[in-house]
């Protein structure tokens, strides 16, 4: 029980800081540059999402089987699954610096960038592109190092590289009157200096992962994919998610409804931070215990992850609930009303979906700790895609915004019920 209050409080702490990383740009940007600036953001946001989840494939897919090989004292297994995994990483982050440097200008456009905001949407996408190795190779990194009995470490890189990103946004944006290039330097600073602060690690004699010479091996690249693929999934689907939306508002309220809407989906990304973060605290001693074939302990640890996580989202909807035009205020630096009159109850409808997005995180994780991808993929697509995009245009058609923010709850409440079909035999 000791040690899964301690990985699960310092994973849940380092996970909030990762998603400061968007959330301090959020702020500062709507402080700085209004409601345009916060629109363009808005847009620029599910790019985000998908670069940190190819990053989050490959360093949760690696590091749960690192976790069982390092169970096993496999340790010549464990050396080549970090350097396919490395390997991976370049490959990805190719993909997307050549993207960042030829096409952000089409993608701001296909994301909704019109006159107003295309300018600060293209510079904001360009530069993150650019950056993406940062953020790839410190997801991988902080997955590693934390699943190498080293989660106070991994923990504060990812607190210091956040604080760093709100100094940093502080400074570029208002002293230096850099505007959204500020804010996009920032962000992409933070992760370098999350992975400055893991030195230690690697010069240190603790480590027992290092790069080797060896072949890259499908096998091994299709496992790191497989077990990783749900937490892809999560981020793809909260972008594309977002990008639905920012679409349907976009044409039911114009840009300050795609103002709220990022007020929304700011908040929602430190929620699922909160259940990501208990999520992986708990991966790596469920992965160490089936590694073990210590059944009845990932059984007792998944119990607990299940109860913290459903505890947690109540406090969460309650807070949000109460304090909605107090969350709306921070990111309403022109007082517009129309903002409040849309996000207020945007907010409380849209977080109605607490409990069971909680739930449905921790259980595609458990489920892959255990090396059962499949069901994991399965509950990952149907609330990522499957469901939330058909009920959004049918909800909206038929309810206008109240059923834009309603079918976020009604996806995640479907899918948590076959979730508990999919873990019934799993309980016994």
């Amino acid at each position: 029980m000791h040690e899964y209050i301690r990985c699960t409080t310092l994973s849940v702490l380092g996970s909030l800081g990762v998603s400061c990383y968007i959330l301090a740009d959020t702020f500062f940007v709507s402080k700085g540059l209004g409601t345009n600036g916060l629109a363009a953001l808005n847009l620029a946001i599910p790019v985000y999402n998908f670069i940190h989840g190819t990053g989050l494939m490959l360093g949760i897919g690696g590091a749960t089987k690192f976790s069982i090989y390092r169970s096993q004292k496999q340790k010549e297994q464990v050396n080549q699954l970090y350097t396919n995994t490395l390997c991976l990483a370049v490959l990805f982050s190719t993909v997307f610096v050549l993207f960042g440097l030829f096409f952000s200008r089409h993608l701001a456009q296909i994301l909704g960038g019109d006159d107003n905001i295309l300018e600060m949407t293209d510079t904001y996408l360009k530069w993150l592109l650019i950056f993406s190795p940062a953020f790839i190779l410190n997801d991988i990194f902080l997955c590693f190092v934390r699943n190498d009995e080293s989660p106070q470490l991994s923990m504060m890189a990812m607190l210091i590289g956040s604080f760093s990103n709100i100094i940093l946004d502080y400074i570029f944006i208002f002293p230096l009157r850099m505007g959204i290039f500020g804010a996009v330097f920032a962000t992409g600073l933070s992760p370098v200096i999350s992975m400055l602060m893991m030195l230690p690690h690697w010069l240190g004699k603790r480590n027992t992962f290092h790069v080797t010479r060896t072949k890259i091996r499908a096998c091994v690249a299709m496992q790191t994919l497989s077990l990783g693929f749900p937490s892809l999934i999560a981020q793809l689907s909260s972008g594309i998610v977002m990008i639905t939306f920012n679409a349907i508002i976009l044409d039911l309220k114009g840009s300050t409804g795609i103002a709220a809407y990022g007020v929304i989906a700011n908040i929602s990304l430190v929620t699922v931070a909160l259940y990501t973060g208990i999520a992986q605290g708990v991966q790596p001693l469920v992965s160490s215990f089936y590694g073990k074939g210590d059944s009845r302990q990932v059984r007792t640890v998944s119990k607990h992850a299940i109860a913290t996580v459903l505890a947690v989202s109540c406090v969460v909807y309650l807070l949000i609930f109460i304090y909605s035009r107090q969350i709306t205020a921070v990111f309403n630096s022109e007082k517009n009303m129309e903002l409040y009159e849309i996000a207020v109850p945007g907010l409380r409808l849209y977080f109605l979906s607490s409990a069971f997005a909680g739930y449905n995180i921790i259980l595609a994780t458990l489920l892959t700790s255990i090396e059962n991808a499949l069901p994991s993929h399965i509950l990952s697509l149907l609330r990522g895609l499957i469901l939330i995009i058909p009920l959004t245009f049918l909800l909206s058609s038929l309810w206008g915004m109240t059923g834009v923010w309603l079918a976020y709850p009604i996806t995640e409440l479907l899918t948590a019920l076959l979730g508990l079909i999919i873990v019934h035999p799993y309980a016994r």
